[in-house]
């Protein structure tokens, strides 16, 4: 398991990163995306890494540009990412790009089934990247994939 240099024994943390409109969750679309809050994700996932041994970095955007900008900083500095691009999932280049700079493994969520949805939403730049894919538990999907990065990093 890679350690952070700082300590020279605590693990790296995981780096849970929410794209775009991900902040407005338990308001937008309730009948597709639940009641859970975004908070709500943040102290699950928090609970579940540390349940595993793992800090948390938690962070959530609007704006791509800042999203690659923390994926390039992750690289040497956590252990994973767990990744909800929302939207930017079906369109970003950039991104899918930008997810390969860290060298880590890479869980892509998504709260909703989007196989179930318009068709565009069938389609993922990240996925060719990731480790593995988890679509439609609602935020327990978020646990599914930080349990599983922690067995791949173990």
């Amino acid at each position: 398991m890679p350690t952070d240099p700082a300590t020279d024994s605590a693990p790296l943390p995981i780096l849970l990163l929410n794209g775009p409109n991900l902040n407005t969750l338990g308001v937008r679309e309730p009948d597709i995306y639940g009641t859970d809050t975004l908070a709500d994700v943040v102290d699950l996932a928090e609970r579940t890494a540390a349940e595993l041994g793992f800090g948390l970095r938690a962070a959530q955007t609007n704006h791509e540009g800042e999203m690659i900008d923390w994926i390039h900083e992750a690289r040497g500095a956590v252990c994973g990412i767990v990744i909800n691009p929302a939207g930017w999932t079906h369109t970003s280049v950039a991104l899918a790009d930008a997810l390969l700079i860290p060298e880590v493994p890479i869980m892509e969520v998504h709260l909703s089934n989007v196989h179930k949805r318009e068709a565009f939403r069938q389609h993922s730049y990240i996925s060719p990247n990731a480790s593995g894919i988890i679509v439609g538990y609602g935020i327990r999907g978020y646990e599914f994939a930080i349990r599983r990065l922690a067995e791949l990093v173990g």
